[in-house]
């Protein structure tokens, strides 16, 4: 069974004119299949000619050029227009003929280049055709020929309107890709925001007080350990964040961060020298996928802007769990210190919007009454990652 559904793909990898093959093969001895005997066009009504052996040579002139209809359309067209005239002038009327049709429609579909021009040829082509048979007896006259000459047309149009819908579908996968790749960008742009301005705005900042605990040594080691230990947070994130860009990487990770995952973040917050309050009320839902990490990075980011702009300056933060939803509310009074933190560059929380929004949440930043700062998000839950 398994061997079976992969016929289709090492069909596909075989060389085109390979594939095109068996088909031209098949048309060339239905013309001597003696039921098929005079069953081809005939343009003009001419009495029928017996097979004799330059029938042979128009047949394979007729049928064997489909082999390359693909990949050489204006060879094919030429080489089968041929054998057709040969084989109306000649009066064999074999059923070879229908390769005019097809490679017509081939031509229409698959020529790129000089496409009016090869349309032009055939279409004069076609009036010595006419003149001639018409010269030898032919009781088609005027209409008859231009009907015949409408059907071909057809034919070509066929082709052409194939040609068409396959650019259209082109586009349209090209097109899908592209904005696949803009949003796979722009989740790898917010992941890596996120991550290291976090990590990296706790290491300056906890560098920043280390300048005055020279005097105290104990202090200042504790200091310098927070320090290595954020850096390696952040080495050990950046690392998973890069597994995942990973082809080979397994999606589940169980690493991904989540609302368990918050008394970590706190702590870290805490380490850096920003007193967080943190109140979490409900329980969370058994799965809530995509909510999780929107709620995580919610909190990150506005501990991370705490850090930056109010330093020192009390903070709380407040995680309840409700009814198919998770709330979380970030606010920080304005009283820290001043001390120098890394400039921001307002993608965050930018990002944090169209996170949440895309969840069908809301998301609102802005100055609270009095002083300070407050972040708030309302995430439905259960949106699958």
């Amino acid at each position: 069974m398994i061997r079976l559904r992969r016929l289709p793909d090492l069909w596909r990898q075989w060389p085109i004119t390979l594939r095109d093959l068996p088909f031209a093969l098949a048309l060339a001895l239905a013309a001597v299949v003696p039921a098929l005997e005079r069953q081809g066009t005939q343009l003009g009504n001419l009495p029928d000619r017996p097979y004799d052996a330059l029938t042979i040579g128009v047949v394979a002139l007729e049928c064997l050029p489909l082999a390359v209809r693909r990949r050489w359309p204006a060879v094919c067209l030429a080489l089968v227009s041929l054998g057709f005239v040969i084989d109306q002038l000649r009066g064999y009327h074999t059923i070879a003929g229908t390769g005019l049709a097809i490679a017509l429609i081939s031509a229409g579909a698959h020529l790129e280049r000089r496409r009016w021009a090869v349309a032009g040829l055939a279409s004069a082509a076609y009036v010595p055709l006419a003149i001639s048979l018409d010269r030898l007896g032919s009781s088609e006259g005027v209409a008859g020929f231009t009907t015949f000459y409408l059907l071909l047309a057809l034919a070509w149009g066929i082709g052409a309107w194939l040609r068409q819908n396959r650019a259209a579908e082109a586009e349209h996968r090209r097109h899908v890709e592209e904005v696949t790749r803009t949003a796979e960008r722009t989740r790898i742009a917010r992941e890596l925001h996120d991550v290291v301005t976090h990590h990296v705005t706790a290491m300056v900042v906890q560098a920043e007080a280390a300048r005055y605990l020279t005097g105290a040594p104990d202090k200042l080691n504790q200091t310098l350990t927070a320090i290595t230990d954020t850096g390696r947070r952040a080495v050990g994130d950046l690392r998973q964040l890069l597994d995942l860009l990973n082809p080979d990487h397994s999606t589940g990770d169980p690493r991904t961060p989540s609302v368990g995952d918050l008394d970590a973040l706190v702590d870290h917050s805490r380490q850096a020298g920003q007193p967080v309050e943190f109140v979490r009320e409900g329980t969370p839902a058994a799965a809530t996928g995509s909510a999780e990490v929107v709620a995580y990075r919610v909190v990150q980011e506005a501990l991370t802007n705490a850090l930056k702009y109010a330093h020192g300056s009390r903070t709380r933060v407040r995680v309840h769990h409700g009814e198919g939803e998770t709330t979380v509310e970030i606010s920080t009074d304005g009283s820290g210190s001043d001390s120098a933190s890394p400039g921001g560059s307002g993608r965050g929380l930018a990002g944090l919007r169209e996170r949440v929004t895309a969840l069908g949440g809301d998301f609102s930043a802005g100055a609270r009454a009095g002083d300070g700062f407050l972040v708030r998000a309302r995430i439905p839950a259960g949106n699958p990652s």
